[in-house]
């Protein structure tokens, strides 16, 4: 009787102690990405072993017969945090009291497509989706822009939900973080979790930053800079830079397709850290609002800088000495190209 009793204690306490469902949006879901990274949010590995959740699933109308695969995928894993599924082209059903909002779907970038490009035919779709946000959506709503040109179509988003506080809007740079982790690993033979603080600068694209003069590399029992580690000052300042700025795009030359399953992965990582906080000593890059930066960005702006997070805020990290930062790696665009995309209608049209 005592064993059946502790049993049914067990049983009520584990019930009870569960967290409420959180609702979790990702657009663009039948895509190639967010089929790498639903089954890794549905079993806990982004905000938590113990957190339950609703997933929203939000395409466009002619996507919707592809979705309804994803969604039966995704019951028959039998996962037990995933409370219920809801694929939907609606944005009124799809942005409603979310907790959060990763924002996949763009017009996707193909070869040879510069961004330029992209940004004309994405900022309708974020104007919309930043509209549903400030409309439908929790006012403590989490917002990952993965969407490419991620930072302004981050910016856009962000305009259009003003009710919004900006710190709770976040654009993916943790890909190119992942990127030059992974190339310092490599080059200095050790796993790339041995490998902690490299900074991306700027934004999601062929002209950020990456730099490695605070990283720490953990090798042969001890914690030393990147630079000793690798000692090859000519590779840190030419190849290394290079390979994470063109990562991409040589994805796409031998895939012909863009990053899918190292993106899925620098998002889980991203939310992760926004909803459980970094680790103690270490920052990790990610596009954030400018206002207010020690580094002399421009205000207003969605910029990649080194972050700490905690109790699920970020803060920049001020005060590291900027060595050898070049001069025009990323430049932004005028405060009147700005206004442009922040108007009602910018200049070229919302179609």
């Amino acid at each position: 009787m005592l064993t059946l009793l502790t049993a049914m204690y067990l049983v009520v306490r584990a019930v009870s102690s569960q967290s409420d469902p959180i609702r979790v949006l990702v657009t663009g879901a039948a895509g190639q990405i967010a089929y790498s990274l639903l089954y890794s949010i549905a079993k806990g590995d982004v905000f938590g072993k113990d957190q339950p959740i609703i997933l929203v699933l939000l395409d466009i109308p002619p996507m919707l017969p592809v979705l309804d695969g994803v969604v039966m995928e995704l019951q028959d894993c039998a996962l037990p945090l995933l409370r219920e599924v809801i694929p939907t082209d609606k944005v009124e059903v799809g942005f409603k009291d979310l907790d959060a909002a990763i924002l996949v779907g763009s017009m996707p970038r193909k070869e040879g497509m510069e961004r330029k490009d992209l940004l004309k035919a994405n900022v309708a779709i974020f104007k919309t989706q930043g509209a549903a946000l400030e409309k439908y959506a929790k006012k403590t709503v989490k917002v990952l822009v993965v969407g490419n040109p991620a930072n302004t179509n981050c910016l856009i988003a962000a305009k259009s939900a003003p009710s919004i506080p900006k710190e709770n809007f976040s654009c993916l740079t943790r890909l190119d973080h992942n990127r030059a982790r992974s190339q310092v690993a490599m080059r200095c033979g050790v796993s790339s979790d041995s490998v902690k603080n490299v900074i991306i600068w700027g934004n999601h694209s062929s002209t950020q930053y990456p730099d490695v003069h605070h990283a720490k590399v953990h090798a042969h029992g001890k914690e030393v800079s990147a630079y000793d580690a690798v000692k090859d000052d000519a590779w840190l300042k030419g190849d290394f830079i290079s390979t994470v700025q063109q990562r991409g795009a040589a994805v796409i030359k031998a895939r012909k397709l863009s990053s899918a399953m190292s993106a899925a992965k620098a998002i889980c990582d991203h939310m992760r850290d926004i909803w459980s906080g970094t680790p103690e000593g270490e920052f990790v890059s990610m596009g954030v609002y400018s206002s207010g930066n020690s580094y002399g960005v421009p205000n207003d702006l969605i910029y990649s800088f080194p972050v700490m997070i905690k109790n699920k805020s970020w803060k920049v990290v001020d005060g590291l000495a900027i060595n050898d930062f070049p001069a025009g790696r990323w430049t932004p665009p005028p405060r009147s190209w700005w206004r442009s995309v922040t108007r009602p209608c910018p200049s070229w049209g919302c179609d």
